[in-house]
């Protein structure tokens, strides 16, 4: 049996369990608004806690405010040892509406406001949710390098970015995280991964399971009627064994489905499991 190491020093400094949560659903619809559950949103922040989650990941964005306001209200004070990264540079325009706006302007705005809402004098990972074409990236990087320095962020990551990017960005700060979207059917950022595991930098996928692709599904419902698990389970699975470096955020609102998400860790696949799961991506 394949396996794989539960942890992750984010950082080099901040030791996380390696399968997160990520708080967007917890908001409404279109990932807009209150949730329509409130109650049941904060029972999930305090059950993912209870079940081993140390790193929680969200942005201002989701709700927007609402997602941040929840984890305070669930969470604050926090337990030693739970890292919680957000991040900043869209704005919110109605459900489902993502316009972006890396400038200094809306990042200072936008990291205070975080600050504030989640209840902190420091971010541990503060990630720059995308780069603005509108903007000279070199501004963004500039923003954030003052703001590190000013103690306001601890740690910096981006999102959906390229290694020259990534590259670009390590002129100016030291890059501890890359969240873009990955899954077992959609290796596009493949180069990406290989080089954050190479530089010690975390990877973290969003949207980490198969999307309606026929094929994905057929070998991972193979799998896990193998292991008496879910497809879901089995995709999150694949994720932790394929790489040292990937750091997982499924997202729910839900209690239940958090619960069938974090057993995921109690997976082993075998290595006739991860070739089987590895020619997905190859197809």
């Amino acid at each position: 049996m394949s396996t794989y190491n539960p942890t992750f020093a984010l950082g080099g400094d901040l030791t996380v369990n390696r399968l997160g949560y990520g708080a967007m659903r917890i908001t409404g619809d279109g990932i807009w608004g209150p949730p329509r559950d409130h109650a049941e949103s904060i029972r999930v922040l305090r059950r993912a806690v209870e079940l081993g989650v140390t790193f929680i990941d969200t942005a201002d964005s989701y709700g927007p405010n609402v997602s941040e306001e929840l984890i305070a209200e669930a969470l604050h004070p926090y337990p030693a040892g739970l890292v919680i990264g957000t991040k900043g540079g869209l704005l919110r325009t109605g459900p489902n509406e993502w316009p972006i706006d890396a400038s200094p302007k809306h990042l200072e705005e936008a990291l205070h406001g975080s600050l504030k809402r989640l209840k902190l004098e420091q971010i541990d990972l503060y990630q720059l949710h995308r780069v603005d074409p509108q903007v000279p990236f070199e501004q963004t990087l500039e923003f954030l390098q003052k703001a590190q320095q000013q103690g306001f962020i601890k740690h910096i990551g981006l999102s959906e970015v390229s290694v020259e990017q990534i590259k670009q960005a390590q002129e100016y700060v030291k890059v501890v995280s890359v969240q873009n979207k990955y899954s077992v059917d959609n290796r596009q950022w493949e180069a990406e991964l290989a080089y954050t595991r190479e530089q010690g930098i975390a990877f973290i996928p969003w949207y980490p399971l198969a999307g309606g692709n026929a094929q994905a599904l057929a070998a991972l419902e193979t799998t896990a009627q193998k292991h008496g698990a879910t497809t879901q389970q089995i995709a999150l699975s694949w994720l932790l064994h394929h790489s040292p470096n990937i750091l997982l955020i499924p997202g729910t609102s839900k209690v239940k489905h958090l619960e069938e998400n974090m057993k995921t860790a109690d997976i082993q696949l075998s290595a006739e499991d991860l070739a089987a799961l590895d020619a997905i991506g190859a197809a």
